[in-house]
């Protein structure tokens, strides 16, 4: 089968985006998605996302991670996805769209997303870490040299040993300012260092809050593909208005047999 597809990246978290509305893509075969999702025998991503029709919504979001399997939300993926459907006069400036984790709101500018997330009420402080689900699980540890820290072999190390099965994303956050972190994430799925994680960067921020580490409830988060906004609102320790900003961008379009 002749497959076309698209290739977006929001600050260097890369993906393969498929217009899949009249449902051709044969989303059960793991293989086939793993074999795309390659860099050095497939297309190479982060992951593989689906746009499809929704009754309710603009379009309906669903994401693959690396590895082939149908995972939670991907933050830079819901922005890239957004970039997409305006690409394809599906949405203009606003839309509203479903994924695993709910409805998402967003905005588009440019090449600048603005994407809503979920609302965030169960936070998890350890001594020397945060548990947050932004929709997707995120371990938050601060370190010192994020530099020279060992990303890879640490983080799947952590998402192994202490999450099981299942796993974590692992993200490992520098304090730079009352207003900035650095973070890098270990993902799971991909199970590497990606260069940016959206739910990791939104999950990094509310860490940053809600530890006291900061009053500040607009971040600015470096990472290794560029720079993301995160925002929102805190009522009763509940995180609302979460919104996740930064660049979206099309790399260039092509097909592939699979």
């Amino acid at each position: 089968m002749e497959l076309p597809f698209y290739k977006y990246q929001g600050t260097g978290n890369d993906f393969i985006i498929i217009d899949n509305r009249t449902k051709f893509f044969p989303v059960k075969n793991q293989k086939a998605i793993a074999h795309l999702c390659d860099r050095h025998f497939g297309i190479g991503a982060d992951g593989l996302i689906l746009l499809e029709n929704d009754s309710s919504t603009d379009f309906k979001m669903v994401y693959f991670n690396a590895d082939g399997n149908e995972s939670t939300m991907c933050g830079n993926g819901g922005r890239c996805i957004v970039a997409f459907a305006k690409y394809l006069k599906i949405i203009e400036e606003k839309t509203s769209f479903l994924a695993v984790d709910g409805i998402h709101h967003a905005t588009i500018e440019n090449d600048s997303v603005t994407l809503q997330m979920t609302n965030v009420d169960n936070i998890k402080i350890n001594n020397n870490h945060v548990f947050v689900d932004t929709g997707s699980p995120h371990h938050v540890e601060w370190v010192s040299d994020l530099s020279h820290f060992p990303i890879l072999e640490k983080g799947k190390e952590i998402r192994n040993n202490i999450y099981g099965t299942e796993g974590s994303n692992v993200n490992f956050v520098q304090y730079i300012n009352q207003n900035i972190l650095r973070v890098r994430t270990y993902e799971r799925g991909v199970e590497n260092e990606t260069l940016a994680c959206g739910t990791g960067v939104t999950a990094a921020a509310i860490a940053f809050h809600a530890t006291q580490k900061t009053t500040e409830t607009e971040i600015k988060l470096l990472v290794e593909g560029g720079e993301l906004i995160v925002s929102f609102d805190v009522e009763n320790g509940t995180y609302k208005n979460v919104f996740l900003t930064g660049p979206a961008q099309f790399v260039y379009k092509g097909s592939i047999e699979i």
